[in-house]
């Protein structure tokens, strides 16, 4: 299966598999590298996809990124891919495969669940929010505006002020809320 198929399915399954209200997010840039897919809930969950023309040759600097921006990730494979899938990810990266039946429909199986990534920075997380999006935060939590502060500044003093747990939720309603018609 070619990337888009599999990323055509792998939204679709996500509607399936999410119940309460999610967000897909297709092409995020993290860092040097760009997330094929994010799911924002109550945390970010990332996929990268590897269609059976795809090598694993860009792989390492995107686990690198994926690691530090997401609480979990997952490589998604097709057929050509999924005997070497498990070599190319840390043990705690999920992985997931997809296939397609002689009809047409789509096999998708879990093949490892994903577990938390032991590299994930909160404040890389935070980047990725707009200036507009941590001035909310910074209100909701009755903290000062820090006008004329950079994002890096107000991320550090969120950090120092909003336990994480509290933090990591508003993170994703800002995402989960963004019109993403508009630029920052």
């Amino acid at each position: 299966m070619n990337d888009y198929k599999i990323r055509e399915a792998l939204c679709h399954y996500m509607d399936y598999v999410y119940c309460d209200k999610f967000r897909i997010i297709d092409e995020l840039v993290i860092g040097k590298a760009r997330a094929d897919i994010v799911i924002v809930q109550d945390g970010l969950i990332g996929y990268e996809i590897k269609g059976d023309t795809d090598t694993y040759k860009r792989l390492p600097g995107q686990i690198k990124e994926y690691d530090i921006y997401f609480q979990k990730n997952y490589l998604v494979v097709g057929a050509v891919n999924i005997k070497t899938a498990a070599k190319h990810v840390p043990p705690y990266w999920g992985i997931m495969y997809f296939s397609e039946t002689e009809n047409g429909l789509i096999h998708i199986e879990t093949v490892r669940e994903a577990e938390p990534s032991p590299k994930f920075n909160l404040r890389k997380q935070l980047s990725l929010l707009w200036r507009k999006e941590l001035s909310h935060i910074l209100k909701a939590n009755s903290l000062s505006k820090c006008s004329g502060k950079n994002k890096a500044y107000i991320a550090k003093y969120l950090l120092r002020c909003v336990p994480q747990k509290i933090l990591q939720k508003q993170i994703c309603e800002e995402l989960l809320e963004r019109d993403w018609t508009l630029y920052k």
